[in-house]
């Protein structure tokens, strides 16, 4: 009895793997459009499915990042600038994708674009800080989505949205993770409303990756900044040298953090041409083996492992002492 479980289980496990395998075809007259094109993620998918033969529209920010993408892929990619925050941006660039693609409409929208804003403790932020993550990565995915869903209701196509372990855990205060917890809600709501259109909704969430995003230099500058405009209060609870012994810490997490964007772009692209793709991708060992069953487990446990990563702080009960 035991075999014929193993054997069932073995041939589930194979038609499964078989079936992940299974690709679209005519690749080369489907359009897709990537946003967050600069660097990172954004620009590593574009010039990889520049290379596989689609039509990629990478949306960049700037004129610099825009003219750097165009020198490295085929005339058959386009760049456009688009800022997500600005809604007459967004629609202007709808407008012109529609113009491009046709009656083929979109085959892949991929929201990549995003910012991480300031990480810091809560009690440091103003609403101001939360500000800027959650218009660019909520409100900014949701134009454009809205904006371009049109044009991928008529290809049947694919929407992947880029969240983050930040989405299933809050590992620091700041706008970030608020922001990426909406897409993941966002995303769930989409892709339960775009089912009777044919229409696949997938979610990538990736750990932590070294990309300019993520560059500890600009983080520390923007908490350092913070710090100097904190109250006389603030600063004698966490002690003059918080931050240069949270840089010590995280100087300790530096085995999580993934080198290779790759295994982000590998996602989207078995988002875009799996006949069966997934709904949603961890991507990155860190990610894998950590954050996500993290987030399955009980809070007591969530804030024992993430509160080791913490700096005790000097006075937490030195209030209204100044």
């Amino acid at each position: 009895m035991l075999f014929w479980v193993l054997a069932l289980l073995i041939l589930c496990g194979f038609l499964w793997h078989y079936k992940g395998q299974l690709k679209i075809t005519d690749i080369t007259d489907k359009y897709i459009f990537i946003t967050g094109c600069d660097t990172g993620f954004g620009n590593l998918a574009a010039r990889t499915f520049d290379k596989k033969g689609f039509h990629v529209i990478a949306a960049c920010l700037t004129e610099s990042g825009s003219t750097a993408l165009k020198e490295e892929t085929s005339e058959r990619l386009h760049t456009v600038l688009l800022d997500v925050t600005d809604p007459e941006s967004v629609k202007r660039t709808a407008q012109w994708v529609k113009n491009q693609a046709g009656e083929k409409g979109l085959w892949g929208l991929i929201n990549n674009a995003g910012v991480l804003g300031v990480l810091a403790p809560t009690d440091w932020l103003t609403v101001e800080d939360y500000r800027e993550p959650i218009e660019v990565n909520l409100f900014g995915l949701i134009s454009v989505t809205l904006n371009m869903l049109p044009l991928v209701k008529k290809a049947r196509g694919r929407v992947i949205n880029v969240s983050s372990i930040g989405g299933r855990l809050a590992f620091s205060g700041g706008g970030y993770a608020p922001s990426k917890y909406a897409v993941e809600a966002f995303n769930d709501s989409l892709r339960r409303d775009m089912k009777a259109f044919d229409v696949h909704v997938a979610c990538i969430e990736p750990g932590l990756f070294k990309t300019d995003l993520s560059d500890p230099v600009k983080t520390t500058e923007r908490k350092l900044t913070i710090w100097k405009h904190l109250s006389p209060d603030i600063k004698q609870q966490y002690g003059e040298g918080y931050i240069e012994k949270s840089l010590e810490k995280l100087k300790g997490t530096t085995s999580l953090v993934n080198m290779d964007l790759s295994l982000v772009v590998e996602c989207m692209d078995h988002a875009l041409t799996s006949l069966f793709p997934k709904t949603h991708y961890a991507a990155g060992k860190d990610a894998k083996i950590f954050w996500i069953p993290l987030s399955h487990m009980p809070a007591v446990l969530q804030d024992f492992l993430l509160l080791k990563q913490k700096v005790e702080l000097a006075n937490p009960k030195a209030v209204g002492l100044s």
